[in-house]
């Protein structure tokens, strides 16, 4: 059967992988700057702009978990394009290091910001829905943790996206591959 433009090839990626990986790109960028400005806001007070800014990261991080499971099986149902050919064995295992650090990442946090959620006895809503289960009772000190593992999860994200977007702009302007032009729409 022939490849259709939805689909990945040995060169290139289909159009479903790049929507995939452009909006996970857009939603994680933005759940991450929302993350590191709402952990700026003060928690006491009349202000509920902290409270509806937490709301919208637990609904917009469980559409990342959503996304993240519908692109791992649309890549596990089709080929995946073939790393550079001219990259050193050291830069193809670090690419695939990081690929495989952001799905754990981009499963995580998600997990991690729930567990948080059910520990805190606070509901996680899917944009007025439904609420999810609690994942687990009430607990202040599993609550904490999670608050700090989550935090740097988040910090370990944001490295992967620099390590990633880096890589990328160095295979395209340095290298002159094409590396991120088969990412491109």
């Amino acid at each position: 059967m022939a490849a259709t433009p939805f689909d990945n090839t040995r060169s290139r990626y289909g159009a479903v992988a790049v929507l995939l990986h452009w909006a996970m790109a857009a939603l994680l960028v933005g759940l991450a700057i929302l993350g590191l400005y709402m952990a700026s806001l003060p928690d006491a007070g009349f202000d509920t702009r902290k409270v509806r800014l937490v709301i919208y990261h637990k609904e917009f991080g469980m559409a990342a978990l959503t996304l993240v499971v519908i692109r791992l099986a649309w890549s596990a149902t089709g080929v995946q394009p073939e790393l550079a050919a001219a990259s050193p064995e050291w830069q193809n295992v670090a690419a695939r290091f990081v690929h495989l650090c952001f799905y754990g990442l981009m499963f995580a946090l998600p997990i991690t910001g729930w567990i948080m959620s059910s520990a805190a006895a606070i509901p996680v809503s899917i944009f007025g829905l439904f609420y999810l289960p609690d994942l687990v009772p009430p607990d202040d000190h599993l609550f904490r943790l999670m608050v700090a593992l989550h935090r740097w999860l988040a910090y370990g994200l944001i490295g992967c996206f620099a390590g990633h977007a880096g890589a990328a702009l160095y295979h395209h302007y340095a290298l002159r591959d094409d590396t991120l032009r088969r990412m491109l729409p």
